[in-house]
């Protein structure tokens, strides 16, 4: 009976896993449809990668079928969101990406299996360190997709963190949760617990920033209605800082408009348009007045 419920609990655990690999298909379909990743970031699949290797061979050190199916199917999708990843994405984030590859899922798992296989001798303790690397990992799958938290909260927008990736995270925890205490593998049921709790944090966050045009549209609106009540209260202080008095052209204007108003006169010679015809005031002194006239005088 308790083994019919773990196997049935493990293919419950199994299907869930699986649409957990399957939830990013629509992004990869995205980037698959956009020829680009855009600001999707490489990390989960990478740390999911690793931590699908690790489990599947923990499965094998352990003989556990169910672990062992699923972690196989992990790894390769996982792989091939990698690939489809490598294809399109700009030169630095496929650098980027290769170089993470290289390091923790070829390097660094080659040394983890290495490292058991040769240096641990005993089988018990060979799969109590791989267990307890595995469920290090497995937290590292759960925490990964809150790298972009940042991103989520300064754009206020979940247009790059996908809600079903968290949504079937979070389910899965649960049941690998159970299957971990019916089959008294802690290893298995101690990381599904912070993951359950980051999941709930994911999903909470996605259901906070779940309308981005809306929120986008009313900050506009706000930051456009202050630029215009200080456009207002600049032009307003302008106004009463200043002279009222018209700008010098404004004359030169008036009087242009006085000219086309009056009626036309005979055109002049053109050596009287050459001459310059403003009235001028010229204070011209009188002549001078003649001596007064002597008197006439007689001579005897």
């Amino acid at each position: 009976m308790v083994q019919a419920l773990v196997f049935a609990v493990g293919i419950v655990g199994n299907i869930l896993s699986f649409l957990v690999i399957l939830a990013p298909v629509p992004t990869f379909y995205r980037v698959y449809k956009k020829k680009s990743t855009e600001s999707f970031q490489s990390v989960p699949y990478a740390v999911a990668l690793l931590s699908a290797m690790l489990w599947l061979y923990y499965a094998l050190l352990t003989s556990d079928l169910l672990l062992l199916s699923i972690n196989s199917i992990g790894c390769l999708v996982e792989s091939l969101y990698l690939t489809v990843y490598l294809l399109y994405a700009p030169r630095q984030a496929m650098a980027f990406t290769l170089k993470l590859v290289c390091a923790m899922n070829l390097a660094l798992f080659a040394a983890v299996v290495a490292a058991l296989q040769l240096l641990v001798k005993a089988a018990d303790r060979r799969v109590t360190l791989a267990g307890g690397i595995g469920a290090s990992f497995a937290l590292a799958v759960f925490v990964a997709p809150l790298t972009i938290i940042r991103q989520v909260i300064r754009t206020k927008s979940v247009e790059f963190m996908p809600f079903w990736l968290s949504f079937f995270l979070t389910l899965s925890a649960v049941v690998w949760f159970f299957y971990g205490l019916l089959m008294k593998d802690f290893f298995v049921a101690t990381p599904n617990v912070l993951g359950l709790l980051f999941g709930l944090a994911q999903m909470m966050l996605y259901v906070v920033y779940k309308n981005p045009k809306k929120n986008s549209a009313v900050s506009e609106a706000a930051a456009a209605q202050q630029v215009e009540v200080k456009d207002q209260q600049q032009l307003q202080m302008q106004l009463q800082a200043s002279p009222a008095v018209a700008p010098l052209d404004v004359d030169a204007d008036a009087d242009a408009d006085l000219e086309a108003a009056a009626p036309a006169t005979p055109q002049r010679p053109a050596d009287d348009d050459a001459i310059d015809h403003r009235s001028v005031v010229v204070d011209i002194p009188p002549p001078p007045q003649p001596p007064p006239a002597l008197p006439a005088v007689e001579v005897a």
